[in-house]
């Protein structure tokens, strides 16, 4: 699969859907990857849009460069690979810490930005986000890949998912142990730098929020903060859903985005 140097890292990333069709820009959370985690979004939403998956840096089959991250960072390379991709604008989309991400990039490049699509996010780091990313350092530090599944499966998942669905967690369970914990590293503690809530009223772009009325980690809390603070979005609650919402209520968080998109004019 192809990957271009932007911004002075190596990206992968995957093109789908007709070239016709607008760009949807699909940004993963932290422990995600391209190439399996939108197993469930790929195929519908790229009946309507060209649809952008890639791995930010330090995640999954691009560069894992030594330094500190920042999300400004993420959105320089997201706008790096736009470009050499020869895109002008297209709708951002991001889970978790890919919406912080598309944040990011709606704050520095709203020229760039058609529409936010800003799921099971934050613009803040509550001190209770904070503890719990803390402890998911500890075992990324350590390198432990069985304490760090441990430690992040509950709150990634509902109760319910994690009874369901064991072979998949057993799965992700053994690609813990491919992860580049020190990359891992950097991306948390870039996370925890995140500090966007006094500037949303920036942000002037059509936006979307969805989050799972279950989600423990960034859950409709910090999605009501978003509401207040961007002037016109929309907001969406999949009841049931966890943190990864888009895998627990694949149904539910597509419907939302196209009947989001369906609104805007491209």
């Amino acid at each position: 699969m192809p990957k271009v140097h932007a911004n002075g890292v190596e990206i992968y990333y995957e093109l789908h859907g007709s070239e016709a069709a607008p760009l949807l820009v699909l940004n993963n959370g932290i422990i995600m990857n391209a190439a399996t985690s939108w197993a469930f979004q790929t195929k519908a939403l790229a009946l309507h849009y060209r649809i952008l998956q890639y791995d930010c840096r330090g995640q999954g089959q691009s560069g894992h460069p030594a330094g500190k991250f920042s999300m400004e960072m993420h959105a320089d390379d997201l706008a790096a690979l736009l470009t050499e991709l020869n895109v002008e604008k297209a709708h951002i989309a991001g889970i978790s810490y890919g919406g912080e991400v598309a944040q990011a990039f709606g704050l520095k490049y709203p020229e760039r930005t058609l529409s936010l699509i800003l799921a099971d996010t934050v613009s803040e780091v509550g001190a209770e986000l904070r503890i719990i990313v803390d402890s998911w350092l500890d075992s990324a530090r350590a390198a432990d890949s069985n304490a760090f599944f441990n430690v992040t499966v509950p709150w990634n998942f509902s109760p319910a998912f994690i009874t369901a669905n064991p072979a998949l967690l057993a799965d992700a369970k053994e690609r813990y142990k491919t992860l580049d914990f020190p990359a891992v590293v950097r991306l948390c503690e870039c996370f925890l730098d995140v500090n966007f809530t006094d500037r949303l009223g920036g942000i002037k772009c059509p936006t979307c929020i969805i989050v799972g009325s279950l989600d423990l980690l960034k859950g409709p809390a910090y999605a009501e903060i978003l509401k207040t603070g961007i002037p016109h979005a929309e907001m969406h609650i999949l009841r049931g859903a966890g943190h990864a919402s888009c895998w627990e209520r694949p149904q539910e968080f597509n419907s939302a985005i196209l009947g989001f998109l369906a609104k805007q004019v491209s």
